[in-house]
């Protein structure tokens, strides 16, 4: 079994001008690292979020059930027998399971008798719409999953968690050519017309939309659909050092072509901590993204969105274990930076650049706030080397100066 890991893979590079990557930022600060020590990542293109285009889906056609009698290959939700396996209207549906006769792991060979039409689907018990930011849905939404052995999420389980893609065309030379939706890192939803993300991820690409919603990159299956917008502007801190190359301020906003609509259950607000809130060490928290499953060019995005709880880890005792690390004994971990993970036999470099570290709310069952962005890291945590992640707290002030800039609410991140 494949470790659970969501390699801080920080693609979409911030010197695209000259195809560096994280490795060589870093080592043209601190010099190379030691033979001994855990490479950094080394990523020069970002992964397709949308299935192959010759990829054949079998929705629809003939198979046989287990019964012996004629049957369609449908999606869970419009088959009656599908009914059965819980008692909220929906089946359980086991993610590792590749059927033989349809395609994916969402399809069901249906009795006829028993389809029923796209537009009356199998309801599930209505979830819980909480108006308020921060509510995670740990046992999923919709349907629930099992199979998922190697760090994947629920369905909807994190609402607030976007995927940011780049419109890229198949044929730069042809004007007409095939768009696809090319995954550059992950953000969360923190106004219905916000995202939050890091500089380092945005910041050099011209074309950008954000997808809500999303939890499974290569299907379109599930019983309530993602949402795609276009990115209208993006507002970058104006001490966000690119120049030195060091990433201090790595923080940006999106502001959406129109707001994302957030009275489905799989898309929902993130909160953000107050400002200049410290998290204490211990806290363990959850990190998620589609990040790689391992170090280097062998290293394969992740379909179904991953998630990974660890520890945030005290600032002295970050920046004393990162001084043991090739950063070297006078290294200082600046202000607009936290730390977490670093745990002995825990792969803690997860996520992908700009995706969200969520902590629990002390006294709210089920609620968190988002106190980090995964930014960068040493290695792996295999040394106890904590990652390093944009401290939400610290620049909450700025969040909030350029969202009312725009005139919008920021109660409707604040809990």
């Amino acid at each position: 079994m494949l470790k659970i890991v969501l390699i801080i893979a920080l693609v979409g590079s911030v010197y695209p001008q000259d195809d560096k990557d994280l490795d060589s930022v870093i080592e043209s600060i601190f010099g190379k690292p030691s033979s001994t020590e855990a490479p950094f990542i080394n990523v020069k293109k970002p992964s397709t979020i949308v299935p192959p285009v010759n990829k054949q889906d079998t929705e629809n056609q003939p198979c046989q059930t287990e019964d012996g009698k004629e049957g369609r290959c449908l999606r869970y939700f419009l088959c009656n027998s599908n009914n059965t396996a819980i008692d909220d209207g929906v089946g359980i549906i086991d993610i590792r399971v590749q059927a033989d006769q349809c395609s994916s792991y969402l399809d069901v060979c249906c009795n006829v008798p028993d389809v029923r039409p796209p537009d009356n689907p199998i309801t599930p018990k209505p979830p819980k719409i909480r108006e308020s930011c921060g509510w995670r849905n740990p046992e999923g939404i919709g349907f629930k999953t099992i199979g998922d052995v190697d760090g994947e999420s629920k369905f909807g389980e994190f609402p607030w968690m976007v995927a940011i893609l780049k419109i890229e065309a198949v044929n730069e030379a042809s004007p007409d050519s095939q768009k696809l939706n090319v995954y550059v890192g992950g953000g969360s939803l923190i106004h219905p017309s916000v995202v939050l993300t890091t500089a380092h991820t945005v910041a050099a690409v011209p074309s950008l939309k954000v997808r809500a919603g999303e939890w499974d990159t290569q299907t379109s299956k599930e019983i309530y659909p993602f949402q795609d917008r276009d990115v209208d502007s993006i507002v970058i801190h104006k001490d966000y050092n690119h120049v030195k190359k060091n990433l201090f301020y790595d923080i940006a906003l999106l502001f959406l072509s129109s707001p994302m609509d957030t009275n489905i259950p799989n898309v929902g607000l993130a909160c953000l901590p107050p400002p200049r809130l410290v998290t204490p060490g211990g806290v363990r928290c959850f990190a998620s993204g589609w990040g790689k499953d391992k170090f280097g060019k062998e290293g394969r995005y992740q379909v179904i969105l991953k998630k990974l709880q660890l520890p945030v880890v005290e600032r002295q005792q970050c920046q004393k274990q990162l001084r043991n690390t090739r950063l070297g004994p006078f290294f200082q971990l600046h202000s607009s930076f936290m730390c977490a993970g670093g745990e002995e036999g825990v792969d803690t470099c997860k996520g992908d650049g700009g995706s969200p570290l969520v902590c629990p709310i002390e006294n709210e069952q089920g609620r968190y706030v988002q106190t980090g962005m995964v930014a960068w890291g040493i290695g792996c945590g295999e040394n106890g080397t904590p990652g390093v992640y944009v401290d939400v707290a610290n620049l909450r002030d700025w969040i909030d100066d350029k969202i009312i800039g725009k005139g919008l609410d920021t109660k409707v991140y604040t809990y």
